[in-house]
């Protein structure tokens, strides 16, 4: 193999190696991001369940029984 094609053939594995490395490195952020989505999808779910129970109550304390039910 010629010097030109042995230096063309290290600059490529030199390439593939760092884009393995940028691969893996962008895997985990995507795998880090994906639990904080996680994380944060189920706090906004405890958040409206909270909110909608709050808003059920609120709406039972607003409701006046009629005259004839003594209280």
């Amino acid at each position: 193999m010629s010097d030109g094609n042995n230096e063309r053939l290290v600059n490529i594995e030199s390439a593939l190696a760092h884009l393995e490395q940028l691969t893996e490195s962008l895997n985990g952020t995507v795998i880090d991001q994906a639990k904080s989505l996680r994380r944060l999808t189920q706090q906004m779910e405890q958040i409206q369940e909270r909110a909608a129970a709050e808003d059920m109550k609120a709406a039972k304390e607003n409701i006046t029984k009629p005259p004839h039910h003594g209280g």
